[in-house]
C-alpha cells in the first residue's frame, strides 16, 4: 500500500527558502509522473510542478524560475525547492501522482511565507 508523507514546510519571510520531500513506502517514482500540488486557503488545490520517471520536469507558470522539483530513486523520496518565496506561496502542499490517486493524498505540509 503506498503511504506520501510530506515534510518541510514552514513560516518563512517574503525572498526565504525551504526544501519540501515527500518520502513514499514502495517504488512510485519509478511508475509514475509524481506531482506537487498546493491548496492556498478558500482556493482550489492546484498542481505546481511535475516530475516524470525520467526525470522531466515541468513548472506552472507563477513557480517557474523560483521552484525546483527532483527526486531521489533509491531514497523513494521526491524534493520540491522553493526559492524566493512569495506570500502568495503560502498554502499546505501535497505531493501525489499525475493524475492524483485519491487514496494517495497524505497530511501535507504547511508553506507560510510572511513578514
Amino acid at each position: 500500500q503506498v503511504q506520501l508523507v510530506e515534510s518541510g514546510g514552514g513560516l518563512v519571510q517574503p525572498g526565504g527558502s525551504l526544501r519540501l520531500s515527500c518520502a513514499n513506502s514502495g517504488s512510485i517514482f519509478s511508475l509514475y509522473t509524481m506531482g506537487w500540488y498546493r491548496q492556498a486557503p478558500g482556493k482550489q488545490r492546484e498542481l505546481v510542478a511535475t516530475i516524470t520517471s525520467g526525470g522531466t520536469t515541468r513548472y506552472v507558470d507563477s513557480v517557474k524560475g523560483r521552484f525546483t522539483v527532483s527526486r531521489d530513486k533509491a531514497k523513494n523520496t521526491m524534493y520540491l525547492q522553493l526559492n524566493s518565496l512569495k506570500p502568495e506561496d503560502t498554502a499546505v502542499y501535497y505531493c501525489n501522482t499525475i493524475p492524483s490517486r485519491p487514496a494517495y493524498w497524505g497530511q501535507g505540509t504547511q508553506v507560510t511565507v510572511s513578514s
